[in-house]
């Protein structure tokens, strides 16, 4: 039986991103480390990032697409820094939606979907009056550590399988 056509386009992403920014959060509420690049290991996350094998490894990575922070920006009507987000990952040139239910390669590492990463009222605090609402929508992903590997700025971001 042929596979459905839906399935059959959820399963096929032609384009590939890179990674613009990576950021760390050493301790809740310190502030972000921007950093050229990083270990990600299945039992730790992200080494160096407070969201390690104490918590919850489905929130062990957390990914935002450059193209939403410039949306937030453009509702904010100013620059957005990327720590101010609180996200360990920003993308560019792939829909991080569509990697719903899949596993995608960062770098070396395979990271694997694992939900939305909605806003916090720290955006309020972070980006001015209305920075909560400008984010929603926008917040990114989180994502498990599939497989321990290497991810640096400029790295690469593909989808791999279903």
């Amino acid at each position: 039986m042929e596979e459905p056509i839906m399935k059959k386009l959820a399963n096929s992403m032609p384009q590939t991103g890179r990674v613009v920014w990576i950021g760390l959060r050493p301790a809740p509420k310190a502030p972000v480390q921007s950093v050229d690049k990083v270990v990600a290991t299945t039992t730790d996350g992200l080494v160096g990032d407070r969201f390690h094998s104490k918590y919850s490894q489905k929130r062990q990575v957390t990914l935002i697409q450059q193209e939403h922070i410039d949306a937030v920006a453009s509702i904010m009507d100013k620059p957005v820094d990327p720590a101010l987000l609180r996200r360990n990952i920003v993308v560019s040139g792939i829909n991080l939606l569509a990697l719903k239910e899949g596993t995608f390669r960062v770098g070396t590492a395979v990271l694997k979907y694992t939900g939305l990463c909605h806003p916090c009222s720290r955006m309020e605090e972070n980006l001015g009056a209305g920075g909560w609402n400008a984010m929603r929508g926008h917040g990114g992903i989180t994502a498990q550590v599939v497989s321990d590997g290497e991810i640096s700025v400029g790295d690469a971001v593909s989808f791999a399988a279903g």
